[in-house]
């Protein structure tokens, strides 16, 4: 599959999930799409709750459907959302991705009113602190 039909895929399976948001409070559904290291796309989005906190992001659910199919490694992400802006990782996903993810993974963030960011995680979380840096 060349990276177009990737990206399209990913994108319709973003954008499928996140038409399943439970977002009652912002009224912001965010659909994310995995491609992980074997081969599969794995989706989520976000789940709201009144006490907040409480909540999962798109991407975290998306990472928690990768890992209960058996992958451990992200190859892509597809973050799609409402608006012309850019629907990029919250600060607490994009060091979620870095456990998961290479440096160089892609990015691609879509509010799919506009145009699509596309960026590496480094570029999303420079400087970052990841499983590496942890006595083994």
């Amino acid at each position: 599959m060349s990276k177009t039909q990737t990206d399209q895929a990913l994108f319709e399976a973003a954008e499928a999930i996140r038409a399943k948001a439970y977002a009652p409070y912002s009224r912001f559904s965010v659909g994310a799409a995995i491609l992980a290291e074997d081969g599969k796309i794995y989706s989520g989005c976000n789940i709201e709750n009144a006490a907040y906190p409480q909540g999962n992001c798109a991407e975290a659910s998306a990472i928690a459907a990768m890992i209960a199919g058996g992958a451990r490694r992200i190859t892509r992400i597809y973050v799609t959302g409402p608006g012309t802006a850019p629907v990029t990782p919250c600060g607490g996903c994009r060091q979620r991705l870095r456990e998961f993810a290479n440096l160089d993974v892609t990015v691609i963030s879509h509010g799919v009113d506009g145009e699509p960011l596309v960026q590496t995680l480094e570029q999303l979380l420079p400087h970052s602190f990841g499983p590496e840096y942890l006595p083994k």
